[in-house]
C-alpha cells in the first residue's frame, strides 16, 4: 500500500494495526454513550423521590418519564440526514452541549412542568449523540472488528443506566435527587470541551464529500504514517448503492425499505422491553413488597446485564448478524417473562433480572453495529439514525404500557408476561429481513464500487 498512490481508504483502515488515535475515538464515543445511559436511565431511579417530593400519583410521572423518550426520537430523526449532510463531527459536540446543559438545567426544576420540558430538550441532544457516536466510530474500524468495537462501545449505554442507578442509590439519601441530575449534566459540558479539540470528522465522510486530500492525507496519518506517501484517496462500498439517492431516499429506497422497516420494528420493541423494565421495575418490586433500596439495586442489575454484547459482537464479525440478535431476542423474552414467576423469591429473582439484562441488552446493544453494516455511506448516519429514533418510540410504549396495565389492575406476573411479547416480535423482525435480502447486512458482502477519487 505505501508504493499506491491513490489509497483506498477502508483498505487503509483493515491493513493497519488499530491504532491509539482510532482508540481515543472509541473512548470519546464510549464516554458520549455511557451517558446518555446515565441520563436516560436516571429520571426512573428518581421517580420515587419525585412522587414523594411533589405529592404527585404514579401515572402523572408517565409525561415526564417518557419526555425525554419524545426529544431522543426527534433528535435522531433530524440529526441523521444533517451528519449525512454536514458532518458526524459538529453534531455530536453540538448534541453533547445540549444534553449536558438540559440536563444541568432539570436540576434546578420548581415543578413537573418544568421538569418535563427540560427533559424533552435534554432528549433532543442524546437522540442527535447517540447515532453519530456509532456511525462515528463503525466508520472508523476495520470490518473484520466493526461489530466487536461498536458493541464494545455500546455497551456504554447500559453500563451508565446501571450507574445511575447505583449512584441514585447512594446520592439521593445524601444530597437529594437533583445532585444526580447536576452530576449527570456537568460530565457532558466538561466532554464536550474535549470533542472540539480532539475529535476528528469521520475519514469516510470526507472521502465522500471529496474534502481536501491534504485533510484525510492528516487524520490517515495519526493511524499509520504510510498515509502520508498518498498522492489521491478513493472508497468501496460492501452494500449496494442506489444512484443519486442519498439519507433518507438511499434507507427507504427498493434495495433497503423492507430491511429498514424490520430494524425499525425490532429496534422499537426492544426499548419497549427495556424502559418498562427500568423506568418501572424499582416502583413495581417496592409494591410487590420488596424494601425501596432493595428494590432499586435488583433494577440496577437489568442494564448492568450489557456486558454480554461484546461476545455477540464477535459472533457478528464471523456469522450471520441477523440470525444471531434474533437468537437474543427470543431468549429475551422468556427470561422477562420469567421475572414474574419468580419475585417471591429473592435470590433467584436477582438471577433472572440479571441474566434477563445480559439477553436483552445484548440484543439491543448489536442493533446498531447491524444496522451500520446494513447502510453504504451515503446513508448510514440517516439509517443508523432513524433506527434509534423511531426506536424510541418504543421506550415512550414500554413507559405508558406498564401505566396502562398498572391502571387495569394486572398482576405483576402479568405486566412482565404481556412486556415479554415484544421480544418474541423483535426475533420475527429480524428474520423477516434476513430472507428479504440475505447478503445485505453482513460483514464482507457484496462487491466493491469505487465512490471517491
Amino acid at each position: 500500500m505505501s508504493q499506491t498512490p491513490s489509497v483506498n481508504v477502508q483498505t487503509f483502515i483493515n491493513e493497519s494495526r488499530f491504532s491509539g488515535f482510532q482508540w481515543l475515538i472509541f473512548a470519546m464515543c464510549f464516554a458520549i454513550v455511557l451517558f446518555d445511559g446515565f441520563d436516560t436511565a436516571a429520571i426512573g431511579f428518581l421517580a420515587p423521590s419525585l412522587i414523594a417530593e411533589w405529592n404527585i400519583s404514579r401515572p402523572a410521572l408517565a409525561p415526564v418519564l417518557s419526555a425525554a423518550l419524545f426529544g431522543l426520537a426527534c433528535g435522531a430523526i433530524l440529526a441523521g440526514p444533517l451528519s449525512d449532510r454536514l458532518g458526524r463531527r459538529v453534531l455530536l459536540i453540538l448534541s453533547v452541549l445540549v444534553f449536558g446543559v438540559a440536563c444541568f438545567g432539570s436540576a434546578f426544576s420548581a415543578d413537573l412542568g418544568q421538569l418535563t420540558v427540560l427533559r424533552f430538550i435534554t432528549g433532543i441532544g442524546l437522540g442527535a449523540a447517540m447515532p453519530n457516536a456509532v456511525t462515528m466510530m463503525s466508520e472508523y474500524c476495520p470490518d473484520n472488528r466493526r461489530a466487536t468495537m461498536i458493541n464494545l462501545m455500546f455497551c456504554g449505554f447500559p453500563l451508565g443506566a446501571a450507574v445511575g442507578g447505583f449512584l441514585a442509590a447512594w446520592m439521593i439519601p445524601h444530597f437529594g435527587w437533583r445532585s444526580v441530575l447536576l452530576f449527570g449534566g456537568t460530565v457532558p459540558l466538561v466532554l464536550a470541551v474535549l470533542l472540539f479539540f480532539k475529535l476528528p470528522e469521520s475519514v469516510r465522510y470526507m472521502v465522500v464529500k471529496a474534502q481536501p486530500v491534504e485533510k484525510i492525507r492528516t487524520t490517515l496519518s495519526r493511524i499509520s504514517a504510510s498515509a502520508a506517501k498518498a498522492s489521491s484517496f478513493f472508497m468501496t462500498e460492501s452494500t449496494p448503492l442506489v444512484d443519486g439517492k442519498v439519507g433518507m431516499q438511499l434507507v427507504l429506497s427498493r434495495p433497503y425499505i423492507v430491511g429498514s422497516i424490520m430494524l425499525w420494528l425490532a429496534y422499537f420493541m426492544g426499548l419497549v422491553i427495556f424502559y418498562a423494565s427500568i423506568n418501572w421495575m424499582p416502583i413495581l418490586l417496592k409494591e410487590a413488597g420488596l424494601t425501596p433500596r432493595l428494590s432499586t439495586l435488583i433494577s440496577a442489575l437489568f442494564p448492568l446485564g450489557g456486558i454480554g454484547a461484546v461476545l455477540s459482537g464477535v459472533l457478528m464479525d464471523r456469522f450471520n448478524a441477523n440470525k444471531i440478535i434474533a437468537a437474543c431476542y427470543a431468549l429475551t423474552a422468556i427470561s422477562v417473562y420469567a421475572i414474574g414467576q419468580v419475585v417471591g423469591n429473592v435470590g433467584l429473582l436477582m438471577v433472572v433480572v440479571f441474566a434477563a439484562g445480559v439477553l436483552m441488552n445484548t440484543a439491543q446493544s448489536s442493533m446498531p453495529a447491524l444496522a451500520a453494516a446494513f447502510y453504504p455511506t451515503q446513508g448510514r448516519g440517516t439509517g443508523v439514525a432513524w433506527m434509534l429514533g423511531i426506536g424510541r418510540f418504543g421506550g415512550i410504549g414500554g413507559s405508558f404500557l406498564v401505566a396502562e396495565l398498572a391502571r387495569r389492575h394486572f398482576s405483576f406476573a402479568g405486566i412482565f408476561a404481556v412486556v415479554a411479547v415484544a421480544g418474541l416480535i423483535s426475533c420475527v423482525a429480524l428474520i423477516v429481513k434476513q430472507i428479504s435480502r440475505p447478503h445485505l447486512g453482513l460483514s464482507n458482502a457484496g462487491g466493491p464500487k469505487v465512490l471517491v477519487h
